[in-house]
This record gives structure tokens, C-alpha cells and sequence, in this order.
């Protein structure tokens, strides 16, 4: 059965203009994001990962070349076309989760729920769903992001770059700032998201985070050098960490 294409990118090239250098930051990339996939973009540092991440979902424009989501070129639109193209398809979870402090967690979720769906009741009804679903009690959620754990903060990032029902949720290094326990917690919620239809594109550079993804793509020096399919993640199968141990080796890693 085909995999139905989500994104795709033509000639995708980014360049940062540098004291008057140009630095060549993505070069002429083609990739087709398939819906169900749980895609890891790996790489050294420096190589243009979170830079790939950024185009693909809309938060920064290609210097040349091509982004397509379904059968609308987002690489034309304007920067308000592109913020509501983040709005409506994409969520996007951080290493630093950006809470509103002033707020409580159940309502930091329900104030990007609002600029998509007006109808609050139903909101809150989805939000307490996700919420059940990533562990956050109804005491946790009326508190404030300052009196939670990093790790219950994580999740509730996650509730809110679902609430909308995004297409991709996109994740940038999510565990990076989280001890091995509760790093491995949000890995679950991301897992268990995708087993249940999620597509989810994650840029790390954790070996334990990447194994999570199906498909792995590595990216050195703003080239994908290589790609390696995983399949879906099954617990304790360690056959997984063998054959991507073997493919960042051959990488480069």
C-alpha cells in the first residue's frame, strides 16, 4: 500500500548571509514527508537540522527552491500566509517549552486551541482527553507552569501543539533539556501519539530518542547523506539500536 506524501520539498536551499560570506546552509534538498511516519532528522552539529525543521513547517522561508503540503506551494506564501499555515496544520514542541507564566496550564493549552476553533466547550473537552492521555491530573492542570516538574511542563507542550489536530506536529530536540527519566516519559507521549495516526518529525541527537522513529535521515553539511527505515518502534527490540548504531557508523557519526 502507498504511503500518502504530507510534505514535500524540491531543490530546498537555505543561505545565511555571514560578514558578507554566504554560507550554504541546505543545498538542494528533495524529501517527501509520508502521514503515519515518525521521522528523526540526525546530524552532527552544525550540519542544518533545525534549520530543515524551520523550513518544513513554515517558520522560515527557503532561499530557493520548493515546500509543498498537500496541493498548496507554502514556499510562496506571504509571512502572514505562513502563520496561518502553522496554525491550522502543524504543532511544534520545543526544548524550552515557552509557557505563558501568567497563566495555568489548562488555560495555555485552550489559548491556542481559541485561535482555531471558538468553540471553547469543545476545546476543553479535547484538552481533558489529551490531558488524560499524557498523564496530567485535573490538580496539575489548574496550576501554574512555575509549579510544575520540566518533564509534566514537556507534556503539557505536547497537549498544546496537538489541541488543534495538526497534520505534523513537529519536535526540536524535546528531551534535551530533561534528565533521562522524564526524557523518556515524553518520548512515550510522542510514541504513543504516532501509534495512534500522529505524523511527527523530530530533529535530536540522541541516539535513545531517535530509535522512537521509523525512518531516520541524516543530514551532514545541508545534504541528506543517507536515510535508514527502522520500522515501527517496538519495545525492547534491540535489533533497532544494532542497525542504527551501523548506520550513523557509516554515516559518519
Amino acid at each position: 500500500m502507498q504511503q500518502q506524501i504530507l510534505l514535500k520539498t524540491e531543490n530546498l536551499s537555505k543561505t545565511f548571509s555571514n560578514g558578507g560570506l554566504q554560507q550554504h546552509v541546505l543545498k538542494n534538498i528533495d524529501l517527501q514527508l509520508y502521514k503515519g511516519d515518525f521521522t528523526v532528522i540526525m546530524g552532527a552539529s552544525g550540519a542544518g537540522k533545525s534549520t530543515l525543521l524551520y523550513a518544513l513547517s513554515g517558520m522560515d522561508t527557503p532561499s530557493l527552491g520548493k515546500i509543498t503540503f498537500g496541493d498548496k506551494v507554502i514556499s510562496d506564501l506571504s509571512q502572514d500566509g505562513l502563520a496561518v499555515f502553522r496554525r491550522d496544520h502543524c504543532g511544534f514542541v520545543f526544548q524550552q517549552i515557552y509557557l505563558i507564566d501568567g497563566m495555568s496550564v489548562l488555560d495555555n493549552v485552550l489559548s491556542a486551541g481559541l485561535l482555531v476553533n471558538k468553540d471553547k466547550k469543545a476545546l476543553v473537552e479535547r484538552a481533558k482527553q489529551l490531558f488524560e492521555a499524557v498523564d496530567i491530573s485535573e490538580d496539575t492542570q489548574s496550576k501554574f507552569p512555575t509549579q510544575i516538574s520540566g518533564g509534566e511542563a514537556q507534556r503539557v507542550g505536547i497537549v498544546r501543539a496537538l489541541i488543534n489536530s495538526p497534520e505534523i506536529l513537529f519536535a526540536d530536540e524535546p528531551t534535551g533539556a530533561l534528565n533521562s527519566k522524564t526524557g523518556l516519559d515524553v518520548l512515550d507521549t510522542l510514541t504513543k501519539f504516532n501509534e495512534q495516526g500522529q505524523s511527527v518529525v523530530m530533529v535530536t541527537h540522541d541516539m535513545r530518542s531517535a530509535r522512537r522513529g521509523n525512518r531516520i535521515l541524516y543530514l551532514k553539511d545541508g545534504v541528506i547523506l543517507g536515510e535508514c527505515n527502522l520500522g515501527k518502534y517496538v519495545h525492547g527490540d534491540t535489533s533497532r539500536h544494532e542497525k542504527l548504531s551501523a548506520f550513523l557508523k557509516e554515516m559518519g557519526w
